[in-house]
């Protein structure tokens, strides 16, 4: 069996135009070669402008699964490299919506990170896109990619490998409060500790 790797680290290569209140958006993510140094606010050099909807510890980084793109390529009928949709890292062979939250993930040698919350599709992510109903449809397949707070800063190039040090026993995946967030809150209550539920 292969080891999950991460296939692509992206950050923003420029700022884009943007037709909503901030004017301009940072979602124009792509790889970048070489390491780059990790914090607990993201990846360095890497920005935010709309900082009421995103960023912020609980949302340093952006996964999404080459697995999950590919069934986007498939229907849209395009290629989507690496930091299309926004993200940070792009994984391989790991299931990212099917991760329990509040995992924790080693990336590389040093890195750890702790899965928040699933991304939740907006406006400007629909203007980037250019396809129609996009929000619609990326909420209905369920696909969001995952947020994720840094917990042990380090290095993080291509190829690294992923391991999951932790999964927590209340079993709510990203995927899970992407689709049903109210069952989903309630199970949290019920046997996720309080931190979890209000991160959520």
């Amino acid at each position: 069996m292969n080891t999950p790797t991460i296939t692509a680290v992206c950050r923003v290569f420029q700022l884009q135009p943007d037709e909503g209140r901030v004017g301009a958006t940072a979602i124009d993510k792509r790889p970048v070669e070489g390491a780059v140094r990790v914090t607990v606010h993201g990846l360095m050099g890497d920005t935010c402008l709309d900082h009421e909807h995103h960023g912020g510890a609980d949302q340093a980084l952006y996964l999404y699964a080459e697995e999950a793109a590919a069934e986007w390529e498939a229907e849209l009928a395009s290629s989507l490299a690496p930091g299309q949709f926004g993200e940070n890292l792009r994984t391989r062979g790991i299931a990212v919506d099917d991760a329990v939250m509040g995992s924790v993930w080693k990336l590389g040698d040093t890195v750890r990170i702790e899965f928040t919350k699933p991304r939740i599709p907006c406006q400007t992510f629909a203007r980037w896109m250019q396809q129609p109903q996009w929000v619609k449809r990326f909420t209905s397949r369920g696909l969001a990619g995952a947020y994720a707070r840094v917990l042990t800063p380090g290095l993080l190039t291509q190829g690294d490998a992923i391991l999951v040090e932790s999964v927590p026993a209340h079993g709510v995946t990203i995927r899970d409060f992407f689709t049903d967030p109210r069952e989903s809150t309630a199970r949290l209550a019920a046997l996720a500790p309080p931190s979890l539920l209000a991160e959520a």
